[in-house]
């Protein structure tokens, strides 16, 4: 990629500055081909752990290791020019101290040319934001329902629908504002929760299943496009890609058992002259 290209995308000073405006459009990818389709139209990339599920069949994010996600990274800077890129930053890689969340970090800016990290709310997470930051590290924070807590919350499940646990998420939220964080994905909670927490922190925040009123959204692009049978409540179908991936698959596996594929508009011939 061309330092041109990479001088016009998305900065983030440019999503922060849009807390309260003008809403921010999220969008998952984890490929290159699937980065450039979704560019034009997102102003931030996210190349999630989620990948470890939609792309490798995981059962949750947890096995999903640093080099996966560099790999994933790579293919999404090259395949777009425009949108913000973020990468989450694995289970494993960021927990046990702020030195090892800026080691984990520095290797995916490095190694991908990223322009942010994402990491989840867990114990002390708004002292390794503040460490990041503070060490030219942009990070956005993520509170709610989270991923790779699954083994402990028992599942994917809402958060904050107990008095308990809303202060808890809005407790996860203003911290991480206030350690620098510069926008935080609010995921699978109350709508008022959501509402409330917009309200209270500086950054934008970016909705999954959260409230329109946050300042920006993100679905995982393969639920969006209707790839897979079951999808959460939170998705909104914008396709059916697997009919219609299944149809064609169906046809051309037709066209190959009767003799009818190649034909004559698919096969080379002997040059002459």
């Amino acid at each position: 990629m061309s330092k041109h290209a990479q001088s016009q995308r998305i900065t983030v000073p440019e999503i922060k500055a849009r807390k309260g405006g003008e809403k921010i459009v999220c969008l998952t990818a984890y490929t290159a081909p699937m980065a450039a389709l979704l560019d034009s139209h997102v102003d931030l990339l996210l190349v999630g752990d989620s990948l470890g599920m939609v792309i490798h069949g995981l059962p949750t994010t947890v096995g999903v290791t640093l080099d996966m996600m560099i790999l994933h990274g790579r293919a999404v800077m090259r395949g777009s020019q425009r949108a913000l890129v973020v990468v989450d930053l694995p289970f494993g890689t960021y927990e046990a101290s702020p030195q090892q969340a800026h080691e984990s970090a520095v290797r995916l800016l490095c190694e991908t040319g990223c322009q942010a990290v994402k990491v989840e709310a867990c114990e002390g997470i708004a002292d390794t934001i503040a460490f990041l930051v503070q060490r030219g590290i942009p990070v956005v924070g993520h509170v709610g329902l989270r991923p790779q807590a699954a083994n402990v919350t028992g599942g994917f499940r809402a958060k904050g629908r107990t008095t308990s646990e809303r202060d808890e998420v809005l407790a996860e939220a203003r911290a991480a504002d206030e350690a620098g964080a510069f926008a935080i994905v609010v995921e699978g909670v109350a709508r008022d929760l959501a509402d409330e927490i917009t309200a209270a922190i500086g950054a934008p925040t970016i909705g999954i299943g959260a409230s329109p009123a946050c300042d920006g959204q993100i679905l995982v692009t393969d639920d969006m496009l209707g790839l897979f049978d079951w999808t959460p409540k939170f998705v909104r179908r914008y396709g059916a890609m697997r009919e219609l991936v299944s149809t064609a698959v169906a046809e051309y596996a037709s066209d190959v058992r009767s003799g009818n594929f190649p034909g004559k508009a698919e096969l080379y011939g002997l040059k002459t002259g």
